[in-house]
């Protein structure tokens, strides 16, 4: 598997993370050939339980499917830890669960619990003071040093861009591995965080959301090293799958559809159905 530490670090181009919610999702996203991919909380929220970004997922959950995910894909899986699921203990004993299932890093953010995406209203953030101590015990709980600790700051919401910033500088201080400040509110402000900030960065472009949308060359310019898509996948099927039910409801077909499907034999491929094949023959018996 790939370092993900040298993917953040290779400043020749941006690390575009597309956001993956469920084992098939990854296995199409390492098909397209991406080489890293971001497990999200969004869309695991939505994928588990139809229900908002909206506290409503712990650390079961996440952890679970990123068993499931990382199982799935052989490239970096970085996984959306959302605060943490409690005190810096909590924090510590879910890096090393992640650690084991194969994760290769995780984002933590410095909401108040229950928390709620970055790109809503009403978000609250626990003073720095009390971030530090959890992001330090997820820098102490890693084995593997090429695992990655991106710590996050909502703050901008409630305090401001330069609070914002003053808090990445000092989460970049205590030794995480990546800075992400959510929800900028325009480009002047993207090139501010880029300006003030030297450690790897994250940009999270989501379709409707606060955060204007550029292009992972554009934003790379500007000094953004990690580029996420989190939720494009989701609202890309999401989408789909109301065209075809639609169709399906109206006319009671899905003929009219068959040129935006893949067929039996493409999904088939992307499963590796052909691999299993094999070894079914290899432990057949015979007599």
């Amino acid at each position: 598997m790939t370092n993900i530490r040298k993917l953040i670090h290779d400043k020749s181009k941006p690390l575009v993370f597309p956001g993956v919610y469920d084992a098939i999702t990854a296995r199409i996203a390492q098909k397209a050939g991406f080489e890293a991919m971001f497990q999200t909380g969004y869309g695991t929220s939505a994928a588990l339980l139809g229900m908002p970004d909206y506290g409503f997922i712990g650390s079961t959950e996440t952890i679970e499917n990123a068993r499931r995910i990382c199982k799935s894909v052989s490239v970096p899986v970085i996984v959306d830890a959302d605060t943490g699921y409690g005190n810096p203990l909590s924090v510590w004993k879910l890096v090393n669960e992640l650690e084991s299932v194969g994760a290769s890093g995780i984002f933590l953010e410095d909401q108040k619990w229950p928390k709620r995406c970055g790109h809503m209203s009403g978000k609250e953030v626990i003073p720095k003071e009390e971030y530090s101590e959890k992001l330090r015990a997820a820098l102490d709980a890693r084995k593997n040093r090429d695992f990655i600790v991106v710590a996050r700051t909502d703050s901008r919401a409630t305090e401001g861009l330069d609070a914002a910033i003053k808090r990445g500088l000092l989460y970049e201080e205590i030794g995480a591995d990546a800075i992400f400040i959510e929800a900028p509110k325009s480009v002047d402000e993207m090139r501010k965080i880029g300006k003030s900030i030297k450690a790897p960065l994250v940009a999270n472009m989501i379709e409707g959301g606060a955060t204007p949308l550029l292009s992972s060359s554009g934003l790379h310019k500007m000094g953004f090293n990690m580029i996420l898509y989190p939720l494009s996948v989701l609202y890309a099927n999401t989408f789909a799958t109301l065209q075809v039910l639609k169709e399906l409801k109206k006319n009671g077909t899905t003929s009219k559809l068959k040129d935006h499907l893949v067929n039996f034999d493409q999904f088939n491929e992307i499963v590796e159905l052909s691999k299993f094949k094999k070894m079914e023959h290899k432990y057949t018996t015979k007599l």
